[in-house]
């Protein structure tokens, strides 16, 4: 079996744009066979999330600063829906290393 990635999906309040975005990336990555777990937060929680997780990658719908030491990818794509199959393609190779 696969070991599953686990991704950190974070926007400014952790509830509603997060949840379309993970919702987005799970489905595709799934049709990808890919094993993903994803969990969401608020972007002012993520340094205790990636702390508290081994996240494999963080995308995000907001500017976040500081360095994490994972890939962080920019997830607004996924709201305007430009760019959108390119993002994911960003994932799934950050996801492959």
């Amino acid at each position: 079996m696969k070991s599953k990635k686990k991704i950190i999906v974070a926007c400014g309040t952790g509830i509603a744009t997060s949840t379309a975005v993970k919702s987005k990336i799970y489905d595709y990555l799934k049709e990808k066979g890919m094993n993903v777990e994803i969990d969401q937060c608020k972007i002012s929680e993520l340094k205790s999330q990636i702390e508290n997780t081994k996240a494999d990658l963080v995308v995000t719908t907001g500017p976040v600063g500081g360095n994490y030491n994972l890939p962080v990818v920019n997830g607004v794509s996924f709201l305007t829906g430009i760019n959108e199959e390119k993002t994911l393609n960003e994932i799934i190779s950050y996801l492959k290393t």
